[in-house]
């Protein structure tokens, strides 16, 4: 897609690479001290990091594994797998199997807490409006939302 775009890929800067990863430029740098980027190229007159397209794809794809909430170490044993290539197709399969259960458990959260925020603001609508009967039904909603926070 780059190429058909004329986007340039090859020897992206720092900056570029954290504009288009997502990830700040510190992490960026965090993740090669660490291990998780490889090499990163240098330019030969200033020093300055280049990701070229390898790197630029490691990242890319780092990028979407933390986005679904992967941790560091999870990434790193992504990457490890990754190299052992398809004699590791049964862990990968495990590893994204449990970060998918991870993330639909993270998903069911956020679904609740806006159900809570959606009662509450019937509530203070009801409130608004003088209407007592829908006021009780939305404090009953409230409640019943607030109990499954506790079980």
């Amino acid at each position: 897609m780059a190429a058909a775009t004329g986007e340039r890929t090859a020897g992206l800067t720092v900056q570029e690479m954290a504009r288009r990863s997502g990830f700040s430029e510190p992490t960026l740098r965090y993740y090669e001290k660490i291990g998780l980027l490889g090499t990163v190229a240098r330019d030969e007159s200033s020093g300055h990091r280049r990701y070229e397209p390898a790197t630029v794809a490691r990242v890319e794809a780092l990028s979407c594994l933390r986005s679904a909430g992967m941790t560091v170490s999870g990434m790193r044993r992504y990457l490890d797998l990754l190299a052992q290539g398809d004699s590791a197709a049964a862990e990968q399969r495990d590893l994204f199997s449990s970060q998918a259960e991870k993330l639909a458990a993270d998903i069911e959260q956020l679904q609740l807490r806006l159900t809570y925020l959606r009662r509450k603001a019937d509530l203070w609508d009801a409130r608004v409006r003088g209407d007592a009967d829908s006021e009780n039904r939305a404090v009953e909603d409230v409640m019943r939302v607030v109990e499954r926070f506790t079980h």
